[in-house]
């Protein structure tokens, strides 16, 4: 099955649902500190989306994971389930949030660093942002997800990281997860070809050491094989005629929310 493409009544409500989500990720930022519980910041998060935004958090009950958030802390690589162990001074932490919002997704995740960061995990997450970045800036109508997934695996390797490849972007729209499948590893000139109003996140997971993944007892938590340190960051985007939208733009991002392919 390919990715649908959306209409313009749904693209507007993709930008909401967009909006919606980074708007989370920029309320939290002042509660990621030591001492805090990764549970009172969903019991944040979630209020927020509830009763500020008027708006659904699509992770609670999603296939029974049992929270608003996804909150991925050092070695964890993604869907990491909020608990009562507390933050420390050191901790690097990648929040994930996905809103609803009149039947649309909005889905977005970012790095937030507690206290001072080993300068091994400021690197790390530089890069990772970076791998990010030069997907998006390359993302067009009538490129194909492998020349994506390449320009996200040589950053990473080119500074002795490694790709997770477990688990990676997808389509999204009213359904959370939705095809192409959007892999962060990839060869020029394979796969898919994006069009133009397809909507899909690009999230590279990046290790600092091996790319194997084991997922936890718990049936949800994915930590690094290795233990080393991981980190990711997460952007909806609408492909366009000539780069893309970027639907969950931040106002600390670093990029434009309006991209022409290089």
């Amino acid at each position: 099955m390919t990715a649908t493409i959306k209409t313009p009544a749904e693209i507007e409500k993709m930008r909401v649902a967009g909006r919606l989500a980074a708007q989370v990720l920029e309320m939290i930022e002042p509660y990621v500190k030591a001492g805090v519980t990764t549970d009172e910041l969903n019991t944040i998060c979630h209020n927020y989306i509830v009763n500020e935004q008027q708006a659904i958090p699509a992770p609670l009950n999603y296939h029974g994971f049992p929270k608003s958030i996804c909150t991925s802390v050092n070695q964890v690589i993604c869907h990491g389930i909020p608990s009562d162990k507390k933050l420390k001074d050191g901790d690097i932490i990648n929040i994930d949030i996905t809103v609803i919002k009149d039947g649309y997704h909005g889905d977005t995740s970012k790095m937030f660093v507690v206290g001072k960061p080993s300068i091994m995990a400021e690197r790390l997450i530089r890069v990772t942002q970076e791998c990010m970045y030069l997907a998006l800036k390359k993302v067009k109508n009538g490129v194909r997800l492998g020349d994506i997934g390449h320009v996200i695996q040589q950053h990473a390797e080119a500074h002795s990281y490694s790709v997770v490849r477990e688990y990676c972007g997808h389509g999204i729209g009213a359904v959370f997860h939705e095809d192409p499948q959007v892999l962060h590893y990839g060869k020029p000139g394979t796969g898919e070809v994006l069009k133009t109003g397809m909507c899909l996140t690009i999230e590279p997971m990046i290790n600092a050491g091996g790319r194997h993944s084991k997922l936890l007892a718990d049936g949800w938590t994915v930590v690094t094989k290795d233990r080393s340190l991981s980190a990711q960051f997460e952007h909806t985007i609408l492909v366009t005629d000539t780069g893309c939208e970027i639907l969950t733009l931040r106002q600390d991002d670093t990029i434009e929310r309006i991209l022409t392919a290089e």
